[in-house]
């Protein structure tokens, strides 16, 4: 029997998107700081639409440090 005031089990997955959000955030710090202005966009744009698409903001941050590295 469940109990009526339990509520639903939620995982981490809104704290680890947060996060995931934060981190973006201060990527595109970094990078206006470091006289990027076109990474910093693209940075403030993946957190963004990282709420709607889990992983966007991870995924565009290491996209633009291999493209750094292999430049």
């Amino acid at each position: 029997m469940s109990t009526p005031n339990a509520a639903p089990a939620r995982g981490l997955g809104g704290s680890a998107r947060n996060i995931s959000t934060l981190a973006t955030l201060v990527d595109a710090a970094i990078a206006l700081a470091r006289g990027r202005p076109k990474s910093a966009v693209l940075l403030l744009g993946a957190a963004v639409l990282s709420s709607r698409v889990p992983g966007l903001g991870t995924l565009v941050s290491v996209a633009l440090r291999v493209y750094r590295r292999l430049r």
